[in-house]
């Protein structure tokens, strides 16, 4: 039998026709699903990341906008601080965990008003436009996650960078009540203006816990080596002022002296010096015949005669740096964004970042006693090593002191390079220019005075049954400071090795001594020479009853 087919008049219906509606509904849906899928794969693709959506601009995200927390009075007050925290003591490096990109992630808390119970703020200021500049930097940063879970390290939006603007009991309260807090554990806070009238402490007064703090006026009695990061205090004049790069050279100038705020006797020493030295030393004061206006910050006198500032310091080889109330001044950055080396006359001060920076490459730092003798001190530094000086004072500058963004970005890498040794920056990353200019910038003049971070070495100690030769042994290799680990191959097996022990106790002062020695050595000397090297040790086992030929040990292979 055959199938009768029906022709239409466009040719034999296989298919019934759809109704219109039905055929309207089926495309519908169609478009919908395919444009949902391009949105996806655009989505998907396109170069953006969804950990820095969080926007922290004021212009986008107003203080005012931000909603209003009360602080009870009976809230809790966080501990002092504790001054013997440690990385691995007041740090949980857990948190850290491993990644591929060895980088630390950073969770920045809402933005959020405190006031105490009958509506004042924790603040006289709120949110400075620094601060604002330092989170938006972290926030667009890779350091940044707004996956509280996946966070390292907490920032905490309340801004403490000046200490004179806040309630120092409240904004203790203030942090207390942070969601994650747990006394402070893996917290970082900002400060660059510690301290207040009298005594003006060097390290902020807030309590704080457990908390990281990176300050910007540390001395060695507040600064916790390894734990804080000692950081500059920013000024406002490295963004309003575009000093072009000059040639490094003689200049006008031997010593020059801007600071409008330091204490009689170091004025009187210095105009001595003046009167001694004449024009090879110029010595600035604020402008008494102008109006105390904004524009007057950027103006220095000496007898009548006005000076744009920061500009003149680029006319002087050398620019004193004296501690004023605070350790921690801003004139530090001005000379070196000038590319004046400065003369840093604070005893105690902690440089900034000089966990990784060498400072002897970029300023002189001289005791206060010395004041009377900065001159001659000064004239005994050869021509070639001041210029080498200069360059790298300005490239400082440009890579650490800049913006708030590099300031928060040396910062977290510092913290980043702690967690992650083995990944940690160089040396020569640290304090070299990416871009080598010049070929005199590996002089023996300026060897590295930082041992290498990373990646250290590994002691490894074969030993059989002696325990007593075994520990003096171990004690001994504990005091390099670029051991990385030690790796004790216990070879009797039928003998337990013998119980571990907190690590052997060490002598607290070797250190001390040793840097005291090795900084007399190189004073006597006029430069250090002494170079980092790479030092392989082999096994001898000269206690040992063996034969002679097995001592040789031709095969071991590389420790």
């Amino acid at each position: 039998m055959c199938a009768s087919v029906k022709y239409g008049s466009r040719g034999p219906a296989l298919i019934p026709r759809m109704k219109t509606k039905h055929r309207i509904y089926y495309i519908t849906l169609f478009s919908v699903v395919l444009l949902g899928l391009i949105a996806t794969g655009m989505f998907q693709f396109w170069p953006h990341s969804i950990e820095s959506s969080a926007e922290w601009s004021l212009d986008r995200r107003s203080v005012h906008d931000a909603p209003l927390v009360r602080i009870p009075m009976s809230s809790p007050i966080p501990e002092r601080g504790d001054l013997s925290c440690r990385m691995h003591t007041c740090f949980d490096v857990y948190r850290c965990g491993y990644n591929p990109k060895n980088k630390i992630k950073v969770f920045i808390y809402p933005l959020q008003r405190f006031v105490d119970e009958v509506g004042v703020p924790i603040s006289s200021t709120g949110l400075s436009r620094e601060y604002n500049d330092l989170l938006s930097a972290i926030s667009d940063s890779d350091f940044y996650t707004d996956d509280v879970t996946r966070a390292c390290l907490f920032i905490p939006s309340i801004d403490v960078l000046n200490q004179n603007s806040l309630r120092i009991r409240e904004t203790a309260q203030a942090l207390a009540m942070l969601p994650r807090w747990d006394k402070g554990m893996n917290h970082l806070l900002f400060n660059m203006l510690p301290g207040g009238p009298p005594d003006y402490n060097t390290a902020l007064d807030v309590p704080r816990d457990r908390a990281l703090l990176a300050g910007g006026g540390f001395s060695t009695w507040t600064y916790r080596q390894g734990y804080d990061v000692s950081i500059p205090v920013y000024s406002p004049l490295s963004a309003e002022v575009d000093l072009p790069e000059r040639q490094p050279g003689p200049r006008r100038y031997f010593i020059l002296s801007s600071q409008t705020a330091i204490h009689r006797e170091y004025r009187v020493e210095l105009e001595r010096l003046k009167e001694e030295n004449g024009e090879a030393l110029l010595l600035l004061d604020k402008c008494s015949n102008l109006s105390q206006d904004l524009a007057s910050v950027r103006k220095r006198c000496y007898k009548g005669q006005v000076y744009d500032y920061p500009q003149i310091l680029q006319e002087s080889s050398f620019c004193v740096v004296l501690r004023g109330a605070r350790l921690g001044q801003a004139t530090l950055s001005d000379v070196l964004q000038a590319g004046c080396v400065p003369v840093i006359m604070a005893d105690s001060y902690i440089l900034p970042f000089s966990e990784v920076l060498d400072w002897k490459r970029a300023s002189v730092v001289i005791p206060e006693e010395k004041l009377p003798e900065m001159y001659t001190i000064l004239k005994s530094i050869p021509h070639r090593q001041v210029e080498e000086m200069q360059r790298q004072a300005r490239w400082f500058w440009e890579a650490y002191f800049s913006s708030m963004k590099a300031i928060g970005m040396t910062t977290l890498q510092i913290i980043n390079d702690r967690i992650y040794p083995y990944a940690a920056r160089t040396y020569e990353e640290w304090n070299n220019p990416s871009v080598v200019k010049w070929s005199s910038v590996n002089s023996p003049l300026f060897l590295p005075l930082i041992p290498p971070r990373s990646p250290g070495f590994t002691a490894v100690v074969l030993t059989y049954d002696r325990i007593e030769s075994l520990f003096r042994v171990i004690t001994e290799i504990s005091k390099v400071p670029s051991l990385a680990k030690l790796l004790v191959v216990w070879n009797n097996q039928n003998k337990s090795p013998p119980e571990a022990i907190d690590g052997l106790s060490l002598d607290q002062t070797h250190m001390v001594e040793r840097s005291e020695c090795i900084n007399k050595f190189a004073s006597v000397f006029g430069t250090m020479p002494l170079k980092v090297v790479e030092h392989r040790a082999d096994p001898v086992l000269y206690k040992d009853d063996f034969p002679e030929k097995l001592k040789s040990f031709p095969n071991i292979g590389s420790l």
